[in-house]
């Protein structure tokens, strides 16, 4: 499935980032560059629009917490807004063990988050 980015800087200080489709291992490249390309220095707010996103893997998560590290670096602040059940499900699970190797390998990470997304959609809808 493919990733349609939007990314709008309605200030210096101000990058709002629109996510629709998957964020995978062959789309987080894309919006690593385009989050490269729309940074700027004085930036202090990193908005997240996750509303369309429908599935994260690993290196979904790697781009988004790269950029919450640079941005919160320079003192600013980062939200994610209308997270689907299955990708707010992921962040979770990630926030919850952040520091433990569990998987034996990407792959098997990313199977994991796909499971796991895929049984909290399922429970959203009941």
């Amino acid at each position: 499935m493919p990733l349609d980015i939007d990314v709008k800087n309605p200030s210096p200080e101000t990058l709002r980032v629109v996510l629709a489709g998957s964020l995978d291992s062959q789309t987080a490249p894309r919006l690593d560059h385009a989050l490269d390309a729309a940074y700027q220095p004085e930036c202090r707010l990193l908005a997240f629009d996750m509303g369309s996103l429908e599935f994260i893997s690993s290196a979904g998560l790697r781009v988004i917490f790269k950029n919450v590290k640079r941005i919160k670096k320079s003192g600013g602040r980062v939200g994610v807004s209308r997270m689907n059940a299955g990708v707010r499900k992921v962040f979770e699970i990630v926030q919850a063990i952040p520091d433990l190797d569990i998987f034996a390998s990407v792959e098997e990470m990313d199977e994991y988050l796909a499971t796991i997304q895929r049984r909290a959609l399922d429970d959203d809808w009941e």
